[in-house]
């Protein structure tokens, strides 16, 4: 009973006590029963990210009130994380921000028996989110895609031609062919844990090398190509290519699909793609954990067990446009994004993609020097 129904009550109470000369001084009223404490879990997520149809539900089941926050960058989360005391009961970082915030034992273990929905967790992505939370002991997979190329189809066709591929890291590496572009308008991820990583392979090289020359190779050809860049930022291409804004950006494969989302909605006349290079892509994951000092432990486990449902799961890709974690859930997306090899790639495609680890402290150091230069410029 809430402190609004209980005051009404007993005010009810008084009423008639008054009209038949109940009570007295000597049988004061029994004060109120003390109500229920709300139950509450607050998520930091990314904004967009999740259908509130089904927080809305979670809700109506649970009895327990999902309090949603949002950030747009990795930093942001995981300085708030280091910091402590965060508030927060389930946070979604990315794949080397989640590993580097297990070493810094940030998060308490899952109680897997708490989330006996994990069962439906699709084994290959848990397999490859393991590299950085071995044995999936702290973490669960909400959303995975890839990095790519999203271009305005008839943009870049009008000023590259017809006989220029598509699927390739060429059109950012190349300087000479980025600037036909500039015009029309480029922007990259402000992200270099997943640029770098995707565009080491066009050069023949791992993308989990630590060796700085490597690093440069990639870093030396988009300052070369810098003058071409409308902008570095992790969310504006997303309306830059749905409005007919820019004509190319890396970006998650995720983003680009709501940007031609978007554009359909509009009938706009704008015909965005989303192309995963051949030379190969980086594999992103979004996952659910629990911080250490989370304030209720109980309802973070009761909202991931939830989330993991297939039904909820499929509603949540089909609002997002992201593929899921959950391999039940795949009977329930819609068909259109099911058969979308951007989003859900074919075995072929699959054996492309890869996965980056955490930098080390000091190629970290390095590659936010570099990464400063191709961003300003200088």
């Amino acid at each position: 009973m809430s402190r609004a129904r209980t005051r009404h009550a007993f005010a009810a109470a008084a009423l008639l006590a008054l009209a038949f000369g109940w009570g007295g001084a000597a049988r004061a009223q029994a004060p109120p029963r003390p109500s229920t404490p709300e139950r509450v879990v607050s998520l930091y997520n990314w904004a967009d990210y999740i259908d509130p149809k089904m927080l809305d539900a979670f809700t109506r089941e649970t009895g327990i009130k999902v309090v949603y926050d949002t950030y747009d960058n990795n930093e942001i989360l995981e300085t708030k994380l280091l910091a402590g005391r965060s508030g927060y009961d389930v946070v979604v970082p990315s794949g080397p921000f989640l590993q580097r915030l297990i070493r810094a034992g940030v998060f308490q273990p899952l109680d897997k028996a708490k989330i006996p929905n994990l069962v439906h967790a699709w084994p290959e992505i848990a397999g490859r989110l393991a590299i950085y939370d071995p044995g999936n002991a702290y973490a669960v997979d909400y959303t995975w895609g890839t990095t790519g190329i999203g271009v305005n189809l008839g943009l870049v066709r009008e000023r590259l031609g017809a006989a220029q591929p598509l699927n390739t890291w060429t059109l950012v590496l190349n300087a000479a062919l980025l600037n036909k572009l500039k015009d029309c308008g480029v922007m990259l991820l402000d992200s270099p844990e997943d640029l770098i990583p995707s565009l080491l392979p066009a050069y023949g090289l791992k993308p989990d090398t630590r060796r700085w020359d490597d690093i440069s190779q990639v870093t030396d050809a988009l300052f070369k190509g810098r003058g071409a860049v409308r902008k570095f930022h992790s969310s504006a291409y997303i309306e830059g290519l749905a409005n007919g804004d820019i004509c190319l950006a890396v970006g998650s494969s995720g983003d680009v699909m709501q940007a031609k989302k978007r554009a359909e909605e509009a009938r706009n006349d704008v015909e965005v793609a989303y192309f995963v290079p051949r030379e190969g892509a980086l594999m992103w994951f979004d996952a659910f954990a629990i911080p250490k000092d989370a304030p209720h432990a109980a309802e973070a486990h009761a909202f991931i067990d939830y989330m993991m449902r297939p039904e909820v799961a499929a509603a949540n890709t089909n609002f997002t446009s992201y593929a899921s974690g959950n391999a039940a859930a795949k009977r329930f997306v819609k068909a259109e994004i099911l058969a979308n090899p951007g989003l859900y790639p074919d075995d072929a495609t699959m054996q492309r993609l890869f996965v980056n680890p955490a930098w080390d402290e000091r190629t970290q150091r390095f590659v936010a020097r570099v990464w400063s230069r191709v961003r300003t410029g200088r």
